[in-house]
């Protein structure tokens, strides 16, 4: 549905996409994940056409034709909810909602229809009339949604949609992001949490420096980077210690563990989508 073709963005000195290239498949939820500093945003900003590549192109697949999100009419089929809150304070959902709408060309009885839904679909139906600002961090990520999805988008770049919310609203943006699948819509969705990836995305590309480093399922990529599992071992001589040690195939290990006796607990930890991140980007802190 997206293509991204050996992509490039500088930033003077600093070259934040370098040589990026993907595809996106119709329907699917695509998880993009990096340190900071990855270029995640920037190819986020240019796969809508708020910045333009310095080389290369983003292609969008539509009606057996090639489009660039440079024109608007292509934008008007994506949805941008970015990682910095795009709603006004000041004004209250709805009018939050009927702005936006506007912006699309949607007026009257149409608008309110749509912020109406769209109000139902984020579980804030309730407080449509109050104004943003009081609202919990969580609330304005679902009404930040919201405004990306009035205008039935059918791609949908999700930026870091839960960065800072609590687990209910956490898990209302994951409903919502299955609700979209269901009906057909593509969304990229761009995190630092490993397990939301793991929960939601069908495949996952890792970046790092503005490269792509790995892409596929999620089981692809931890059976491709992940390493090997562990078997952590309590022993009744050591209550309280654990004893770690990597294998390949636990089960003989195990065996032997408890021929000799003594085993208090013993477990076996497989490897997650976060020792494949660990594993590509490496383990140096990100600032």
């Amino acid at each position: 549905m997206l293509e991204l073709r050996n992509l490039r963005k500088r930033f003077g000195s600093l070259t934040a996409v370098d040589g990026l290239s993907l595809a996106l498949r119709p329907g699917e939820v695509f998880g993009l994940l990096g340190p900071n500093g990855a270029g995640k945003s920037t190819t986020i900003s240019m796969m809508v056409g708020l910045l333009e590549p310095d080389e290369g192109s983003v292609v969008l697949h539509h009606d057996n034709r090639e489009h660039s999100p440079q024109h608007a009419h292509v934008r008007a089929m994506l949805g941008l909810a970015p990682q910095s809150l795009a709603i006004y304070d000041e004004l209250s959902a709805i009018e939050n909602l009927r702005f936006f709408a506007n912006l699309y060309g949607i007026r009257g009885r149409d608008a309110i229809t749509r912020a109406q839904n769209a109000l139902a679909l984020t579980g804030l139906s309730d407080r449509a009339h109050d104004r943003a600002k009081v609202f919990s961090g969580g609330m304005k990520r679902r009404l930040n949604l919201a405004c990306a999805l009035l205008h039935r988008p059918r791609l949908v770049l999700m930026d870091e949609p839960t960065a800072g919310v609590d687990p209910q609203s956490r898990n209302a943006l994951f409903d919502i992001v299955r609700t979209l699948q269901a009906d057909g819509v593509t969304v990229v969705y761009c995190t630092h949490y490993m397990e939301e990836a793991e929960k939601l995305c069908d495949r996952v590309a890792v970046v790092d420096r503005g490269r792509l480093l790995a892409i596929g399922t999620v089981h692809e990529l931890i059976n491709a980077h992940g390493g090997p599992s562990e078997l952590v071992l309590e022993h009744d001589s050591a209550p309280g210690t654990l004893a770690r040690s990597p294998v390949t195939d636990p089960i003989p290990e195990l065996a032997a563990a408890i021929a000799k006796g003594g085993l208090r607990s013993a477990t076996i930890q497989r490897p997650t989508l976060e020792n494949v991140f660990l594993n590509l980007t490496g383990r140096s802190l990100r600032d």
